[in-house]
């Protein structure tokens, strides 16, 4: 039995005390803010980014890490005696980064790599990993795990809202005559995650109606749900108890959204991970 190693990226917003204790490594994806470069971190690290960028108007640019990024995690894993990867990462349709993996596997020609696109992000990308993790202690084999994680991923579903429709507008997702309108008339979009794309359902009015609209999309079969927000404890805390009315025999945790993704939503943005 080969030991094995799961990589993922920084959008799956994965505790950093996790990451230390588990067979697990996380590559970075990069945004750059006010001509500086900076890795996203680690949830508990995001405050003063979205302080920045609630009292500014520049906006951020994110991209993708580097191949090279991902070859100094594959030759790490091995040099520290794993015998396999497997790398878990944000949808390829909304970032290059699984494409940059894929770059890397490539470079080293090795065949014991396993590169997922997750068609995920946030919370799900998360659940994706813990899953991973817990084949590999259980014993699974690289083969067993992939295919367990490529069928699953088509289970899972992602809805978001926003507080204000400026950081969709500043990052070139809505005209400025679009958010204008929309801010008048109290328009809340419902955003999907779907197919690893991501596209608006429905416009709501009002921030209470489009989050019970998200609730009402979680089907009775929910197994797992990840409440995903950007500085908003208060609605996130107010939702999760809603839901645990709803789903009592569920798992429910409330996660952070970092930087990459949470600059297109903007603070007080909310969400609903889940299978």
């Amino acid at each position: 039995m080969g030991k094995i190693k799961i990589i993922t990226d920084s959008t799956s917003y994965i505790q950093k005390e996790f990451v230390e204790t588990n067979p697990l490594a996380v590559v970075p994806l990069n945004y750059t803010f006010g001509g500086v470069v900076e890795k996203e971190g680690f949830p508990g690290e995001f405050h003063e980014f979205y302080e920045k960028l609630g009292s500014t108007k520049l906006f951020p640019t994110t991209s993708q890490p580097a191949a090279g990024d991902f070859l100094v995690e594959f030759e790490k894993a091995f040099d520290e005696g794993y015998d396999e990867i497997i790398a878990i990462l944000l949808s390829s349709k909304v970032s290059g980064t699984y494409n940059s993996a894929v770059l890397a596997k490539n470079m080293l020609e090795d065949k014991r790599i396993s590169i997922i696109d997750s068609l995920q992000a946030a919370s799900n990308l998360k659940f994706l990993v813990e899953d991973a993790i817990n084949m590999v202690k259980a014993g699974n084999t690289r083969e067993e795990i992939v295919e367990y994680i490529e069928s699953k991923k088509n289970r899972m579903s992602i809805y978001l809202t926003v507080d204000t429709l400026e950081y969709l507008r500043r990052g070139g997702r809505l005209t400025g005559v679009q958010s204008a309108i929309g801010e008048v008339l109290n328009i809340k979009p419902i955003i999907q995650l779907k197919e690893g794309e991501l596209k608006l359902l429905e416009k709501v009015r009002g921030k209470n109606k489009a989050i019970n609209a998200m609730m009402e999309k979680v089907p009775a079969e929910v197994e797992r749900i990840g409440i995903c927000h950007i500085l908003n404890d208060k609605e996130a805390i107010k939702l999760k108890s809603s839901l645990e009315e709803k789903f009592p025999q569920v798992r429910i945790s409330i996660e952070e959204l970092g930087p990459v993704i949470g600059c297109h939503l903007g603070p007080k943005a909310i969400g609903i991970c889940f299978y």
